[in-house]
This record gives C-alpha cells, sequence and structure tokens, in this order.
C-alpha cells in the first residue's frame, strides 16, 4: 500500500470483478512499473531486474526467502498482485515450482499482458478465493512447500476468513519440515489486530519472527508487519544485521520480545474473526 493517485487512463487498466479498477504505471521514485488498485500502489515490479525489490515489507519477506536452504523451491503464495515475489524466486532460485492464486482473474490478465513473467517459469497462476483455492491444490504439495505466503487484500484490509487459526492449519498442512509461513499484517497503533495474528499464527507454527519498521513494531504508526513462522526454528542468523542496515530501520523481534508482543492476545477462529483495520485515506497522501 503507498500514495493515493488520480486516474490516469494513458496506462493499461482494467475494471476488476470487484468493481475497482486496476492499472499500471511507471514508478514515479525507482525504475519499473507499480500495479495501482484504486487509487493505492499495491505492488512494484522491475521486469529488467526482478530482484530488485521497492516496497519495504516486501523486501523483508525477500530477506528471509533468502536465508532458506539454497536451491529451487516449492512455493505457494495467496494473492498474485503483479507476481513480485515469485519473479524473485524465480530470479535467484531458478526452477522452482510455483502456484499462485488470485481472486481477480481481470488483474491477472492485466499482469499476464503488460507485466509478463519470463517464459517457460514455472509459475502457475490459479484464480480463485484464497482459502478455497488452498483446499483445491494438489495433493503431492501437502508437507512438501519450502514456503508459503500469504499477502491478500480486498481493497485495503485481509478479509476475515484469512484470519482464523483454522486457516492457518490449513496453510501449515502445505509446509514440508523446515516450511516457512510468511504473512504480511497491516496495523495501526496499539497493534491489538496483528497481536491477535501473530498469536494465532504461533498457536500453529510456534517458532515465529515478526519483522517490520521499528516505529510500526512500537505501535506508533501504521504499517506492515511481516510474520514468520515455521514448526522447526526460523533461519534468521543474519536477519538482525540485514534489517538494522537497511535505508528503513527494521527488527526482528523473536524468542522473549516475540512472546511479549503476543502476550494476552486471544486467538482468532472463524466464529470471532474480523477483517484487518481499514488505513486512513490520509496515509497514502503525498
Amino acid at each position: 500500500m503507498g500514495r493515493t493517485r488520480s486516474r490516469d487512463t494513458e496506462h493499461p487498466q482494467i475494471r476488476l470483478d470487484h468493481g475497482g479498477i486496476a492499472s499500471i504505471i511507471p514508478s514515479e521514485f525507482t525504475s519499473g512499473f507499480e500495479l495501482i488498485v484504486d487509487g493505492t500502489p499495491q505492488s512494484h515490479v522491475d521486469l529488467d531486474d526482478p530482484t530488485h525489490l521497492h516496497f519495504e515489507y516486501i523486501v523483508r519477506m525477500g530477506a528471509v526467502i533468502d536465508q532458506l536452504a539454497p536451491g529451487a523451491l516449492t512455493a505457494v503464495h495467496l494473492g498474485a498482485g503483479a507476481l513480485t515475489i515469485p519473479r524473485y524466486i524465480e530470479a535467484t532460485r531458478p526452477g522452482s515450482r510455483q502456484q499462485v492464486i488470485e481472486l481477480e482473474a481481470p488483474l491477472a490478465q492485466l499482469v499476464r499482458e503488460h507485466l509478463p513473467l519470463p517464459k517457460g517459469a514455472p509459475i502457475r497462476i490459479r484464480i480463485g478465493d484464497a482459502r478455497e483455492g488452498v483446499a483445491k491444490l494438489p495433493s503431492a504439495l501437502r508437507a512438501q512447500c519450502d514456503l508459503v505466503v500469504s499477502d491478500v487484500y480486498s481493497g485495503a484490509q485481509t478479509p476475515a476468513h484469512l484470519t482464523s487459526v483454522e486457516f492457518y492449519r490449513e496453510l501449515a498442512q502445505l509446509l514440508s519440515t523446515g516450511g516457512v509461513l510468511l504473512v504480511n499484517v497491516a496495523d495501526g497503533p496499539g497493534l491489538a489486530f496483528a497481536r491477535r495474528q501473530a498469536a494465532t499464527i504461533a498457536h500453529v507454527l510456534p517458532e515465529i519472527g515478526i519483522l517490520a519498521d521499528t516505529q510500526v513494531l512500537k505501535g506508533r504508526r501504521f504499517g506492515n508487519l511481516v510474520v514468520a513462522a515455521s514448526a522447526s526454528p526460523l533461519p534468521t542468523e543474519w536477519l538482525p544485521r540485514m534489517l538494522a542496515a537497511g535505508p528503513h530501520p527494521a527488527k526482528i523481534a523473536q524468542g522473549a520480545e516475540a512472546e511479549a508482543f503476543l502476550h494476552g492476545a486471544r486467538i482468532v477462529t472463524d466464529a470471532d474473526a474480523v477483517a484487518s483495520p481499514r488505513p486512513d485515506a490520509s496515509l497514502f497522501l503525498r
């Protein structure tokens, strides 16, 4: 998520099934293109250099992925956007097998046409609801995935049914021994939603790390937190140094610090799940 923009009919755009407009425009601040949905940037892609990650939370996801065991990965992505992370994995780990589930067929069509994937890349896009799509994945993927990424937004919110302990159990069934789940969680001051999400994920996958801008992690402003989780110890030896050295200082909360972050937070169930908080529109104005 980022700046709001006025509609620009000179650039490729398409009406989505939910009624919004998706468009692709050149990035104002760096090389590459941005996918804009209803005026808000959703993804950044650099076709000339797929390893160029621009959005801060995507950089943090990439840092975790880089720590996974060397070689090709088996990965499932919920929420396609402009396929930034699948492209990154294809560029850094050629031969990786990747499945992407995206609700909006028109969005996938727009991205395929104007931000094409590398020819022959083994990336399959499936159209449908993320949770329903997980249930329909081939049984051969069960317990075989090195990575599962959940980054699903309807407008500016994660749908409620993709935030519950039942949902995260379904995702955990895809993971191999040592496999890692990455979840993009957006929240604001107080972090009530993010704390419940972290507690819910940790209930299923107890090895957990929370990556975020230091001010976001302290609950001082709205932003994105990346929750990394696994049934096995996370491969994060070099992450603290890498995150601290970035242009936007960030950290990973693990161990006692992660436990303190989620302490007292109730686990989310299908019965009481709610969508993530909607950010104030002024957050995206520059």
